[in-house]
């Protein structure tokens, strides 16, 4: 017997997931070579920032061109991050046949389409399930698990931050600036923490996600986004006693078009993504065949991160072993003439919070201005003001019915 047949791969970006990949990599080798049959070799190991490269021991490099331009290499995994030199390094690979492994979200949402035709025109494949959801396995089941299936409804938990602070406010009471000072100091939340709170994260995810699931690219400028800083305890508590809990979702549901959107909502305390808590994330995926289904697992971190890349590895070995680069292409277009609905054109039950004049007559005017707008009212809860009120104001929250945003 010939020697065994070896893919040699080249990372670029050796922080948190780069490190974890690395890590893993060689310390379950055996075992991966066992399993596909051909084994998976770290060629090089790229950054620009050599105090990240003391600890590993394969061969190392500061310049990206090295491993871009060495022909053994056949997979480059992009773990650089970011809009600019990422998006040169991928299509810099792509240009010149190599696979290429990402987990960049955030590209993928704005350069996404760009991204698939340079793989297409080259013949080569990339690969990206660590883009949304950490070790989830979601793209992989959508692109090829529930193949058989039209995605009516996909809505789930997609950023930990979020639901980490969304989860102690709830159960600790605190204020959302309270737990978001300390999520920084535990390394949840970042310095600069608006990617995540704002909903920009979460959007990058629920652009990637519907775009697959309804073969057309969606765009992320099309993607209403709206984040979790206007959450207040008193909305949390509220919400409790009303019997739900507030999470920041993203969703994607087709009806006429499709709606994707991200935005905290009031949830069923019993429906099972209420319990999903913490740092987790947690996605229902309904298909008209499968019905539903949900994902629920680690949405970040270097080891839940590197199990998706180096899943997506496994693929590219095995696709490599078999002489089949794109056997499941990247992203396939099917639905060339649907298209993404704005926000004024959704349709939902709402939760209404508003500021009012503690003084008789202002329900009736309020239901009256409801009423013009032809927006039924489900419910009315007026409260005594917290102390963050104003003299002389008080809560109202209404429960409305169906109407548009």
């Amino acid at each position: 017997m010939g020697s065994p047949q070896t893919l040699n791969i080249g990372i670029i970006g050796a922080g948190i997931v780069g490190g974890g990949v690395v890590k893993n990599l060689t310390r379950n080798a055996d075992l991966i070579a066992e399993r596909l049959g051909i084994s998976l070799n770290l060629k090089w190991v790229c950054d620009k920032d050599e105090s990240k490269l003391k600890d590993i021991t394969a061969p190392l490099s500061c310049d990206s061109n090295q491993v871009l331009g060495d022909p053994d290499v056949h997979v480059i995994v992009e773990l650089v991050g970011g809009t600019g030199f990422a998006k040169q390094v991928i299509l810099d690979a792509l240009n010149r046949g190599k696979v290429v492994v990402t987990a960049n979200k955030a590209l993928l949402a704005h350069h996404g389409e760009e991204i698939f035709a340079a793989a297409a025109k080259n013949r080569t494949n990339i690969f990206y399930e660590a883009s949304v959801c950490g070790g989830i396995p979601i793209i992989k089941a959508l692109r090829e698990g529930f193949v058989a299936n039209q995605f009516p409804f996909i809505y789930g938990i997609v950023n930990g931050t979020c639901n980490y602070i969304l989860t102690r406010m709830t159960t600790e009471g605190k204020d959302f600036d309270e737990v978001l000072a300390e999520a920084q100091k535990l390394g949840y939340a970042e310095a600069d923490p608006g990617l995540d709170v704002d909903g920009g994260d979460s959007a990058h995810k629920a652009t990637i996600l519907a775009s697959l699931a309804h073969g057309f690219w969606t765009g992320f400028e099309n993607t209403y986004v709206e984040g979790i800083r206007h959450v207040s305890q008193f909305d949390i508590q509220i919400a409790r006693e009303l019997g739900y809990r507030i999470k920041l979702l993203a969703i994607i549901k087709e009806h006429d078009g499709v709606e994707v959107r991200v935005h905290p909502t009031l949830i069923p305390a019993t429906h099972v993504l209420a319990s999903v808590s913490g740092v987790f994330n947690g996605v229902v995926v309904r298909g008209d065949v499968v019905g539903d289904t949900m994902f629920y697992g680690r949405g970040a971190g270097a080891d839940a991160t590197s199990s998706a890349v180096i899943s997506d590895l496994a693929d590219v070995a095995l696709n490599f072993k078999f002489g089949s680069v794109q056997r499941v292409p990247a992203f396939v277009s099917h639905r060339l003439n649907a298209r993404v609905r704005t926000i004024d054109e959704v349709e939902s039950r709402y939760y209404l919070r508003l500021t009012v004049e503690d003084r008789s007559g202002v329900i009736a005017k309020v239901s009256r201005v409801l009423g013009d707008s032809d927006i039924s009212i489900a419910s009315v809860l007026q409260r005594e003001a917290p102390e963050t009120h104003s003299p002389g104001h008080v809560p109202l929250i209404m429960m409305l019915h169906t109407a548009r945003d």
